[in-house]
């Protein structure tokens, strides 16, 4: 992607959570001047209601959408602007009313292009996998998965914080840990989408189907969390793999 000079806009799903967080990615690697971060404050399937039904999503534009919807004057105008890209980080969260496989596969068949239609993260649950990880790197990470059962009783984000220890703000606070967090995420995508351990980019679309796979055939599926691979799909050269030169006093937790 690389887009630099550019302005870009990324919706996300939440008010706080996943707009602080990609606040601090943003400013970690030095590229937030060329972003604007606009929450959407409901869930994707609320979104796929708005482009989906009716004559379909080609018969709209996703700005004029989400103009619409949109109550704050103040954000109404953002969407009047021109990007270059538009980034949707949305969560998965399969135990909501209106889920279905069929919709958010749709969903992702058709946000698949930055420059297009736009490009969708979906995060598995949501964007708490961020931060579910006992230790920068957390070498239990991979095997981490959560059932739908888990979901439907509300008792996911308490598990994450009692993995995590720390308050999030001070999770991976340094570009460094950053770069952990980020290449375990991809580890783990590429061994659930079976591709070359040295990729640096994931089809979105075969993540997608394995998880829902995984879903339908098991009620559970891998944690992950995908927002963070748009760093790399900006601009691969900003993430390192740094795992052997972060001493054990600087890894959140230690290991």
């Amino acid at each position: 992607m690389s887009k630099q000079q550019t302005k870009i806009l990324l919706l996300v799903e939440g008010e706080r959570r996943e707009k602080d967080l990609m606040n601090h990615l943003l400013k970690v690697y030095e590229i937030n001047e060329s972003h604007e971060i606009v929450s959407y404050k409901t869930s994707i399937y609320d979104l796929y209601d708005r482009m989906f039904l009716g004559d379909g999503p080609e018969m709209l534009d996703l700005l004029q959408v989400l103009k619409e919807h949109e109550k704050d004057p103040a954000v109404k105008v953002i969407f009047d602007d021109h990007y270059s890209d538009v980034i949707l980080i949305f969560d998965l969260d399969p135990q909501a009313p209106l889920f279905s496989k069929e919709k958010i596969i749709r969903m992702a068949e058709y946000f698949n292009e930055s420059t297009e239609n736009g490009k969708l993260y979906i995060n598995f649950p949501m964007v708490e996998a961020f931060y579910h990880m006992k230790s920068i790197p957390d070498p239990a990470y991979e095997a981490y998965m959560v059932s739908i059962d888990e979901l439907k009783d509300g008792n996911y984000k308490d598990r994450v914080k009692k993995t995590c220890r720390i308050p999030y703000r001070k999770f991976a606070e340094t570009r460094e840990l950053c770069d952990i967090v980020i290449n375990q995420n991809l580890s783990k995508a590429l061994m659930i989408t079976k591709e070359e351990k040295n990729s640096t980019s994931i089809s979105m679309m075969d993540l997608l189907n394995q998880q829902i796979t995984m879903l339908v055939e098991k009620e559970a599926f891998y944690v992950l969390c995908t927002c963070i691979f748009y760093i790399l799909d900006f601009n691969p050269n900003l993430v390192s793999v740094r795992l052997s030169t972060i001493s054990k006093k600087d890894r959140f937790g230690g290991i």
